[in-house]
């Protein structure tokens, strides 16, 4: 396998159509909600980032801009980040439109997110391999490994990071979090195994694993990796039930209200939820 090969990617617009593609986050909102779902997918409701998501979109394009400049043998190290983030704030906050308490509240979500990146940087493996593919957009037919039949609509996914070395290919995911601990493998399951579905048929082989890199928002940042297995039969089986069970709902037109703990942070609760009759 090729980085060319990885690298050719994918590209899909914001404004594509809920039949024009599945993705792991898509699946991930009708899965929560099935109305905030039909409120962002199909009305188009948007809401500006919350400065704690925005946080974690920085540290993301932190990290992504590490691992590039490595893929390529360059090296930046935490100080260089920095400036990379300060640089790239003022204008990500009017894309996102994040709006902050006051000067001094972005001030401290800032260095929150330049300390975020220097923890993860600390706690970075001297022997980690060069990256073989970074912020990769992989697109691939949905092809029910039971039954051979084409579903008609491809899944869609980045995957954060490709790390080669020992026993092969490992998946990466970074996130930022508020507090860290064991990880229950089930909540991900989606998201990972859609990547490693993605993987294969990119590469034309299995992963050797997966990990998720947590980096914990604590007032001293810590950094946590949680190592997954290869994915078995057993989990393409059931992103093919959750797949199924989608296309179904988007067939019929069904897009119900599911109340839950979920709704507390949802950006829809205040207005758009409250006023659907059903």
């Amino acid at each position: 396998m090729t980085t060319e090969l990885l690298d050719r990617g994918c590209q899909r617009g914001r404004g594509a159509g809920v039949r024009d593609y599945i993705s792991p986050s898509r699946l991930a909102l009708w899965l929560k909600c099935p109305l905030a779902f039909r409120l962002q997918y199909v009305e188009g409701f948007r809401s500006p980032s919350s400065p704690a998501a925005f946080v974690g979109k920085m540290v993301h394009a932190a990290l992504e801009a590490f691992y590039r400049h490595r893929q390529l043998g360059l090296a930046l190290d935490a100080c260089d980040l920095a400036i990379r983030l300060g640089q790239g704030w003022d204008a990500a906050t009017i894309e996102e439109g994040v709006k902050f308490a006051s000067k001094d509240d972005e001030a401290a979500y800032r260095r929150q997110a330049v300390g975020l990146v220097t923890a993860y940087l600390a706690k970075l493996a001297d022997d980690e391999p060069r990256p073989l593919a970074v912020e990769v957009s992989l697109e691939a037919p949905l092809i029910d490994p039971r039954s051979g039949e084409d579903l008609g609509i491809p899944l869609v996914g980045i995957i954060d990071l490709v790390l080669t070395g020992g026993p092969g290919l490992t998946i990466v995911d970074f996130k930022t979090a508020a507090r860290g601990g064991a990880m229950a493998e089930i909540v991900h399951e989606l998201q990972l195994t859609s990547y490693a579905y993605l993987l294969r048929h990119a590469a034309d082989q299995a992963e050797a694993g997966l990990e998720i890199r947590q980096i914990i928002k604590t007032k001293t940042p810590q950094v946590q990796t949680h190592r997954f297995g290869r994915r078995s039969e057993a989990h393409f089986r059931r992103l093919f039930a959750v797949v199924r069970a989608y296309l179904d709902d988007l067939d019929q037109g069904r897009f119900v209200f599911r109340p839950g703990l979920a709704c507390g942070m949802c950006e829809f609760r205040n207005r758009q939820c409250r006023e659907w009759k059903g």
